[in-house]
């Protein structure tokens, strides 16, 4: 896959669920159609939830990434208002 270059970032580490679901949610809402939010988050549930909830409200999940011990990447296309 190409390099990624977000349009919005957000840092939702030291959050857990439903916490980071709602965050990501809200960011989400506020972008534009087709653009991507890359997600950063420290908690393991998470990190399966939140692509999954995406999913179901209808967004493309483009990578789930662990990039350490305790940190994992997002990353998801908004596909509808």
């Amino acid at each position: 896959m190409e390099d990624l270059r977000p349009d919005k970032k957000i840092d939702i580490r030291g959050l857990v669920c439903p916490y980071t679901f709602v965050k990501s949610k809200l960011a989400i809402e506020d972008m534009e159609v087709g653009e991507v939010l890359e997600i950063l988050l420290d908690y393991e549930e998470a990190a399966r939830n939140v692509p999954k909830s995406m999913q179901e409200h209808g967004h493309t999940v483009l990578k789930v990434e662990k990039v350490n011990d305790k940190d994992w990447i997002i990353v998801v296309r908004k596909e509808h208002d």
